[in-house]
């Protein structure tokens, strides 16, 4: 195995675990049906950022899959599915707005990386609101109206503190997004 690839499943490992840390970390007021503020997307958004769309993904599956062992909420298999290891693996998908892969993103590629992942999350969630926890709505509100403002109260929040968290980085600790920093070390043994 590569010395690059044994790193990557390494970061892999570490960002992972430090999305489940910081998913503990709450901010704001718990939500009854799941949901919360956190900073959870912030160690998947640096795995895609650094090393790919496709690393982030995993990186993704993985907090997903370990959020749902953790404490999962399951009233159906494809609910299972949609709130959690496809919620959070489609976050991966932020880097598809890198200009050039290995460099550090730009404030729009991150801005817009953000959105359309975590739009992707809402819509994961949407769907599973609409489906299988529209018993919940209040009466005289529909379901989709109910799950549309249910999903959107906490998902914005959260997107908003970890795009603020992620540019913060970008401007001061800029290497954090580089990979290729390892290769001079390697070179250089």
């Amino acid at each position: 195995m590569s010395r690059d690839r044994l790193l990557t499943m390494i970061e892999v490992a570490v960002m992972t675990g430090l999305a489940i840390v910081l998913s503990n970390v709450k901010f704001g007021a718990l939500w009854a049906m799941g949901g919360s503020i956190s900073l959870i997307m912030v160690p998947i958004f640096i795995i895609a950022f650094r090393r790919g769309w496709k690393m982030g993904v995993i990186t993704g599956l993985l907090v997903g899959l370990l959020n749902l062992i953790i404490g999962g909420y399951v009233v159906h298999p494809v609910q299972l599915v949609l709130d959690y290891p496809l919620a959070y693996l489609v976050l991966g998908l932020a880097s598809v707005f890198m200009l050039k892969k290995g460099s550090v993103p730009s404030p729009l590629a991150i801005v817009f990386g953000l959105l359309f992942a975590t739009t992707l999350r809402f819509f994961s969630h949407f769907a599973s609101g609409v489906i299988w926890f529209g018993e919940y709505a209040p009466d005289g509100i529909s379901v989709g109206l109910y799950s549309f403002y249910y999903n959107i109260s906490y998902l914005i929040p959260e997107m908003l503190l970890t795009l603020a968290v992620l540019l913060l980085l970008s401007k001061k600790y800029p290497q954090f997004f580089l990979a290729k920093h390892q290769k001079k070390i390697s070179d250089a043994a």
